[in-house]
């Protein structure tokens, strides 16, 4: 007869999923240097992402876990330390440079899946364009797309109708050729790898059978708990038979268990997770209100959110603006261990002003004057994070 599983209740799945995210204990700490390198670490990758209504995706997630974090503190980290590179994940994101090694097989896997792809794209020449920005780059030094583009015309089809060099350094850049040296007003200044990634990281060979056991065994440690589906779609560097086919030995050898984690509607899902997971006390979160990126990585999975938290969040900018739930870029927010709502804020640049147009609790939420109180307080920092002066609310802006 097989063993039954151990269920974890939801509160407790809640907390320490929480905790792994960096989201349980309160935002102090100086959010620079080795403190801010270890919240990336922590969290495996941050997201880039260059909406601004109020401030960056990345710098949203970072500040929600140090509330003293400024964006010049990630900039020195990537450009000047080196502590961190920019490519790929399920997005543009930057990640710790020790796993630079292990981007290798996605550089080899760009170079087959986007050759031919690009060269329909874009015409018979991309090959040559791409010999010939490369040789710029090698005798020139770090440029941007705009410093090459200067006569040329723009594709007539393609994803983001690219001029010829843009679409160059985006095919060196995910085939590893090139790495972004840093970001002037959000735009990649691209530069050899071998000028921008330390020889060691440049140097160190892993294998295939190496990268897929880096990453899932990353993705399980810094979840907590995840199916095989969620492990490999962590850093999307390996494929779900491979992440299934890689739980199944790690459980046969001991070093997984299955459990089932209670979802918020009480039906239980199974996952993986290390042994010692079962020990593992869920701690009392930070009564704190959190105001966080839509991209934070504790929501990224949209689907996981809701399981977990009961928290319906889709991001509305493609949604024309009459048929609009909320609005534009809706700022979730938490308290505890516990999603309460979902905020619409916009910088006002010209005024200097924080907009705050609505917030919206979530079903069962009652807002009492301590909760409106907390949540006053982080609608402060905020502003205070995205160098405003003040705050504008409008008149019914407290929904029920």
């Amino acid at each position: 007869m097989m063993a039954s599983r151990h269920l974890i209740p939801n509160e407790a799945a809640r907390r320490i999923f929480l905790d792994r995210h960096g989201l349980i204990d309160a935002p102090s700490g100086p959010g620079k240097g080795g403190d801010l390198d270890a919240v990336i670490r922590r969290l495996g990758f941050v997201q880039l992402d260059s909406v601004n209504t109020v401030a960056r995706a990345h710098d949203m997630i970072l500040w929600s876990r140090r509330q003293q974090y400024r964006p010049p503190a990630l900039q020195r980290l990537h450009d000047r330390d080196r502590r961190l590179f920019e490519h790929w994940t399920h997005d543009a994101s930057t990640i710790p440079i020790e796993s630079f090694p292990y981007w290798r097989r996605r550089f080899e896997h760009n170079k087959e899946r986007l050759k031919a792809r690009w060269e329909d794209w874009q015409g018979t020449d991309f090959h040559a364009r791409i010999d010939e920005v490369l040789a710029h780059i090698d005798a020139e030094g770090a440029c941007k797309s705009g410093d090459l583009a200067e006569g040329e015309g723009k594709s007539s089809g393609g994803w983001w109708n690219w001029h010829p060099s843009k679409a160059a350094l985006e095919y060196l850049w995910h085939t590893g050729e090139i790495s972004v040296a840093r970001r002037e007003g959000f735009q990649k200044v691209y530069d050899l790898t071998e000028r921008v990634i330390p020889e060691s990281q440049r140097q160190q060979q892993v294998s295939a059978e190496d990268t897929v056991d880096w990453a899932c065994r990353t993705a399980i440690d810094t979840l907590g708990f995840a199916t095989s589906g969620e492990v490999a779609a962590f850093f999307a560097l390996v494929t779900p038979a491979e992440a299934r086919e890689w739980c199944a030995a790690e459980l046969k050898a001991g070093r997984l268990i299955e459990v089932d984690i209670e979802r918020v509607d009480g039906r239980p899902r199974r996952s993986f997770a290390r042994p010692g997971f079962l020990e593992e006390a869920a701690p009392e979160p930070s009564t704190r209100v959190r105001i966080l990126s839509p991209f934070d990585p504790a929501l990224r999975d949209r689907n996981r959110a809701e399981r977990l938290f009961g928290f319906n969040y889709r991001i509305e900018i493609f949604v024309p603006a009459p048929k609009r739930i909320y609005g534009y870029y809706v700022f979730p927010v938490m308290e505890g261990d516990r999603m309460i709502g979902r905020i619409d804020a916009k910088a006002d640049r010209a005024a200097n002003l924080l907009d705050v147009t609505a917030f919206w609790p979530e079903a069962g939420v009652a807002m009492g004057k301590g909760r409106v109180a907390r949540l006053l307080a982080e609608i402060e920092w905020l502003t205070t994070f995205a160098g405003l002066d003040g705050i504008c609310y409008a008149p019914d802006w407290l929904r029920s």
